[in-house]
């Protein structure tokens, strides 16, 4: 969807007098990212904290004529052009040089231009633009300037979450001595998820690279033994299996967090490694994080939570992964600016806590449900340090219907409004953070109070439209003139440091599909925050067709419903009104910006079907097939859990049911049998073959899964390649409709058989019939006739089973038994009359397939 960055400029080559011909450009980039900086760096060396805090104040006060002085339109106007032209400017430089350093001082010139103009609009939305004239006017005035004014903050306090961004390196583990290495306990809790889920966790979790003596590996089941029996018994009998211990209490409280605490006690590990049951866990995902323990101030480390299935925006708005999922923009960029705060959260899982530490806050926090988050801010508030390793370490299962994504995310809202009720981590004096540390955690707990705020922005112009409602007074061109700098200022100072994680727009249709629910539950946490319990999410749920979730959608379709109708009150406006003419225009072109990413919204309930029994991973594995005599080595395209696409560099002559070796990035191995479904010509010199794995045994998906979710070096997701162009973003959304109601198609490709050429005759009512075998696999033949056959009519109209004998060499021919399938005249054969040549298409009955496959694999690796 989006245009890759530009490729770097090469330097200019200097000339023979010794100059170098420099662009403005260039000129300008060196000013920004080089001289200025360097300039400040020298003059702020010697400055102690209190002389640079003076110094601040200093730039914010002598900042004050910037957003005061009163200009006529004309002249906002104008300047407004030259503030968006200079963004404009510094984002086109950020990309041609791409590079950490330039972004960074690129992204921090751009904060402070977007801060002045942000203060400016909003000192002129403030002096000029309130609406008193009657309570309704003054009512919702003051809703949709606070709408405004929440924005804002969360805008400024986003901007200081990401003033720099912290990018850590492991510590190499093999240069400690054994004896001093900790101990690790890893802990998966569950309460009533499939079994075979916490099975491919648990073998994730025994295949993690770390000393056999120094890890145990715990499943922490909560279910309740007298409701989920059946599952307790196959748990229990799956860790007597699997090697790993079963720890179960006898209550509930407190849900995970209580789990966890109770198994605290009953473990003696050093370090706890914990994982969401469904968080299959990476080979090295010890020895990345264990060594940052080594200081002896760090009481966790977080790792990001991924995905490998589509959550529901990606699935119902198919974007097909063009678009970065919801939780990228936290994991790859929030979450590495906390962390330069000292900051960074724990998130439940994918985690490593020291239990000594976390002892001393009283285990895991049980007063919200968000146990995670609240548990490090209680570390921090002890002044212990925090880690966030972005290195992807686990595969997880996002929610697979939009109502399930919902209660995950209001738990998280309830939590967080939770926290910022009963700890008010900004302004209580009591706790001992850091003003950074009081900023961050304040931006984290607020930041799903943008319900009401974002459903305001939606009915603001259409409180005007369709019921004369002007919540701001004289809305028109010199309104524009002060909002758009604000507006395009801010979307170019968080391109720098969001394109490859957070597409423009996108975020307004996350708020938009979660508006009511977020806003109604942090309301009620604000007023009750003792209120609400915790949720599990429900996970590898199917979706096997189209349905429209009405119950999750219906607010937010009235909305759509009454931003459609304000639209079409525009002509009535103009004919009644045309001395309104400027605020009805303004205020139309905002209702079609709302109605589009409301209706994409919406459209995030319209489930669609999951076409694959499994989720497919975008994996580049090594891939043996073998043949009755030969042997081919590709790689996979994508593989699941029931099958995978193959690259190879040649059309193969195989069979099509194969043996077929996966070979993970460390080794891992998983042999399976496979039945090639098609192949699909990739280039003049490349093919995919697609290939189904056959009923394999248990210890072959254990193999397999292994494979897949463990063996992994890096995981496709780790570093995204696509970069936000607004433009683009915007377009995709607008097609949102059309994509969602197009039906989908499956690959044509070829039906993949061993190619051969033996003579062949196939009986049917005492007649025998000579022909060609050309094509052969273990469920099908193809014969090719080149002679007449009286009884073409009756074979395809009744399908019978009819006889074939087939030449191997042998002095007897093989005699097998099949069912007619399709019938098909034969062109430009060369051989004989070409009206009279005939295909036939056989299947090999199912019912017989024990009694004859023996003979069909010796033809297979005979002929």
């Amino acid at each position: 969807m989006a245009n890759p960055s530009p490729p770097l400029r090469p330097d200019p080559p200097p000339l023979a007098t010794g100059a170098t011909r420099r662009s403005p450009l260039d000129t300008l980039t060196d000013w920004l990212v080089n001289l200025v900086p360097s300039w400040f760096d020298r003059a702020l060396q010697s400055l102690n904290r209190r002389q640079l805090w003076l110094l601040a104040l200093l730039v914010l006060v002598l900042s004050l004529p910037l957003v005061t002085t009163p200009l006529k339109v004309w002249q906002q106007g104008v300047i407004a052009g030259l503030l968006v032209l200079m963004g404009w400017l510094i984002v086109r430089i950020e990309q041609q040089r791409n590079n950490p350093q330039t972004s960074e001082y690129l992204h921090l010139f751009l904060v402070w231009l977007s801060t002045v103009t942000t203060a400016r609009y909003l000192y002129y939305r403030t002096a000029y633009t309130f609406n008193f004239d009657g309570w309704l006017n003054g009512f919702f005035c003051i809703l949709l300037y606070g709408a405004e004014l929440y924005a804002i903050i969360t805008l400024f306090l986003a901007y200081f979450q990401t003033l720099k961004i912290r990018e850590r390196q492991p510590i190499d583990l093999s240069t400690i001595p054994s004896d001093r290495l900790f101990k690790v306990d890893v802990y998966i809790p569950t309460y009533n998820e499939d079994v075979e889920i916490v099975r491919k966790t648990v073998l994730g979790a025994l295949a993690i690279d770390y000393p056999a003596d120094k890890k145990r590996v715990y499943i922490l089941d909560d279910g309740r033994a007298e409701k989920y029996k059946d599952r307790r018994e196959s748990l229990r009998q799956m860790c007597e299996e699997l090697g790993c211990t079963l720890l179960t209490r006898d209550n509930n409280d407190h849900a995970k967090a209580g789990n966890i605490n109770t198994a605290f006690k009953r473990t003696d590990g050093d370090l706890v490694l914990i994982l969401d049951c469904d968080h299959i866990p990476a080979r090295p995902i010890l020895q990345t994080t264990v060594g940052f323990f080594y200081d002896s101030k760090v009481a966790f480390v977080q790792t990001p939570h991924w995905f490998y299935n589509p959550d529901p925006f990606e699935r119902n708005l198919l974007t097909r992964g063009k678009v970065p999922v919801g939780n990228e923009l936290f994991y790859k960029v929030l979450q590495k600016g906390n962390d330069f705060w000292n900051a960074a959260f724990f998130c439940g899982s994918a985690a490593v806590i020291r239990k000594d530490y976390a002892l001393q806050i009283g285990g895991i926090a049980t007063e919200t449900v968000t146990e995670d988050c609240h548990t490090a801010f209680r570390l921090h508030s002890l002044g212990y340090k925090s880690v966030y390793y972005d290195q992807i370490m686990v595969a997880g299962l996002a929610p697979e219907k939009f109502s399930s994504y919902i209660g995950q995310q209001v738990r998280w809202a309830r939590g967080m409004a939770q926290i910022l009720r009963l700890e008010n981590p900004l302004l209580n004096r009591k706790l001992n953070l850091t003003i950074p540390q009081r900023i961050c955690y304040f931006s984290a707990t607020s930041h799903f109070f943008f319900g009401f705020p974002r459903l305001m922005y939606a009915i603001a112009p259409t409180l005007f439209l369709l019921f004369g409602i002007n919540p701001i007074r004289g809305l028109g061109l010199e309104t524009l003139a002060y909002a758009l700098p604000h507006i395009l200022l801010s979307m170019y100072a968080n391109f720098i440091t969001y394109k490859n994680v957070r597409f423009s727009f996108w975020n307004e249709i996350y708020e938009f599909a979660m508006s009511f629910y977020a806003g109604a539950v942090t309301l009620m946490a604000l007023i009750n925050p003792r209120m609400g319990s915790f949720n599990v999410t429900d996970k590898g749920l199917s979706v096997t067709k189209r349905d429209f979730d009405w119950e999750s959608a219906r607010p937010l379709v009235v909305v759509a419903v009454l931003v459609a109708l304000s639209v079409l009150s525009v002509p009535f406006w103009l004919i009644l009104r045309p001395e309104d003419s400027e605020a009805v225009l303004v205020n139309m072109l905002w209702g079609i910006f709302n109605l589009v990413l409301i209706v994409a919204a919406i459209l995030v309930s319209f489930e669609q079907p999951q076409l694959r029994r499994t989720h497919r991973l975008n994996r580049k594995l090594t891939a043996v097939i073998y043949g009755p005599d030969q042997t081919w080595r590709g790689k996979t395209e994508d593989v699941s859990e029931s099958g995978a696409r193959i690259v190879l560099d040649s059309w193969p002559n195989l069979p099509d049911e194969i043996e077929l070796e996966l070979v993970g990035d460390y080794g891992a191995r998983a042999f399976l049998k496979a039945r090639i479904v098609r192949g699909v010509p990739l280039n003049d010199a490349q093919t995919i073959l697609v290939a189904d794995f056959i009923n394999p045994t248990q210890s072959e998906l254990d193999a397999l899964a292994i494979v897949l979710y463990s063996d992994v070096r890096e995981w496709y997701s780790q570093n995204r390649t696509e970069v936000d162009d607004p433009l683009d973003s915007l377009r995709f959304i607008a097609t949102s409709l059309t994509r969602s109601f197009q039906e989908a198609k499956p690959i044509q490709g070829q039906k993949v058989r061993k190619r051969i050429q033996t003579p062949a005759q196939l009986y049917w009512e005492g007649h025998f019939y000579t022909a060609m075998a050309t094509e052969m696999g273990v469920r099908s033949l193809r014969l090719e006739f080149h002679e007449p056959i009286d009884a073409l009519e009756q074979l395809r109209q009744s399908q019978p089973v009819v006889g074939v004998l087939l030449e191997d060499g042998h002095p007897l021919p093989k005699r097998l038994l099949a069912v007619v399938q399709t019938i098909e005249p034969l062109a430009n054969s060369g051989n004989g009359d070409a009206a009279s040549s005939t295909a036939i298409e056989l299947r090999f009955p199912e019912q017989l397939q024990e009694r004859q496959e023996g003979r069909i694999k010796q033809l297979l690796a005979t002929l």
